[in-house]
């Protein structure tokens, strides 16, 4: 089994955040929301993972450090690590065409924006299943549709009339990705584009066309990380969810000092909390010292110094002095101060 993780977006809609930091490497609950995926999804394959192929962009922007990163989160799932990219923006099926060398036998494509709680067992002899989660309004989505079989013979998007409740979450498992590849290669010779790119749905349709057998697997909990509102509710989430799973939170070399923790919160190792009141709900990246303050349901990420705050919904990024009672700043390029 293969896992193939396209990541060569920018997150633009996460600036200031992502203007330095890869969003899918951005912590949430204090692991980098690509680390959490390719984790949760070789979890409820069950399986060894062969492979883990990872589409990045610019090496500009995503270098050797990033490469060398995610080359060890597939090591430590038994997998090898392999490093793709995609140079130019031309969409969800070129991104997968750029990691062609790895697109034969088993394998599931995730987009590295999401997040999922799930407990299906896969239905493996399918020749696809696309991942799905029950929505409340359908018609912002895209959807499935099935026949009286229950098969999806159908992808559609945002639908003005009532097709199905099961939105694609962008997981989607393959008996055999070389298929899904023939098919998109098609797609590409073609020139078949939608606002000037090429989209994985195209070939599915194309499966879908020669009778291959589609079905979906429903997912607990589907939390996106698109922007730093739906990020924090995500952190949010995501720390109740290891809170009852009984997780371990907070590091054995974090130093408290007169501080109150409001479970649950993540505080990472060499993490400094003195005179102050954290959580609930807040991620503490690693050395970072928070003191005379009060923060809650909030992301604070590394070698970070806060203090006479008092914050929420708050997101700090890596290497970041706030003073709240500052007189003198210096923000750059899209911050905001509320």
């Amino acid at each position: 089994m293969k896992i193939i993780v396209p990541m060569a977006g920018r997150g633009s809609r996460l600036r200031p955040h992502s203007l330095t930091v890869p969003k899918p490497l951005i912590p949430v609950a204090g692991q980098p929301i690509v680390h959490r995926l390719v984790t949760d999804i070789a979890r409820i394959l069950n399986e060894p993972i062969e492979e883990v192929a990872f589409i990045l962009g610019d090496p500009a922007f995503f270098g050797p450090d990033v490469a060398q990163e995610l080359i060890q989160l597939a090591e430590g799932l038994g997998a090898k690590g392999r490093i793709y990219r995609q140079l130019e923006p031309k969409g969800t099926g070129h991104a997968i065409m750029c990691a062609e060398p790895s697109l034969s036998g088993p394998a599931v494509v995730a987009y590295a924006d999401t997040l999922i709680r799930a407990t299906f067992a896969l239905d493996k002899e399918a020749d696809s299943v696309i991942w799905t989660k029950k929505v409340d309004h359908p018609e912002a989505y895209g959807v499935v549709k099935r026949n009286h079989e229950g098969h999806i013979t159908e992808l559609v998007e945002k639908p003005e009339q009532f097709v199905s409740d099961e939105a694609v979450i962008g997981i989607y498992y393959f008996k055999d990705i070389g298929q899904l590849k023939e098919e998109l290669q098609k797609v590409m010779d073609q020139g078949i584009m939608h606002q000037g790119e090429y989209q994985i749905n195209d070939g599915i349709k194309a499966l879908m066309a020669q009778g291959k057998i589609f079905k979906s697997s429903t997912v607990d909990q589907w939390m996106d990380c698109g922007n730093k509102e739906i990020t924090l509710k995500t952190n949010t989430q995501m720390l109740g969810f290891l809170q009852e799973d009984g997780a371990p939170l907070r590091a054995p070399d974090i130093e408290l000092s007169n501080a109150e923790i409001i479970e649950p919160c993540f505080i990472a190792s060499g993490a400094v909390i003195k005179d102050a009141t954290v959580g609930p709900f807040v991620s503490v990246g690693p050395r970072t010292v928070i003191e005379n303050s009060t923060i809650s349901h909030s992301i604070v990420q590394g070698d970070s110094h806060i203090s006479n705050a008092h914050l929420s919904e708050a997101m700090i990024g890596n290497h970041v002095v706030f003073d709240g009672s500052f007189t003198r700043i210096s923000l750059g390029d899209y911050s905001r101060l509320e």
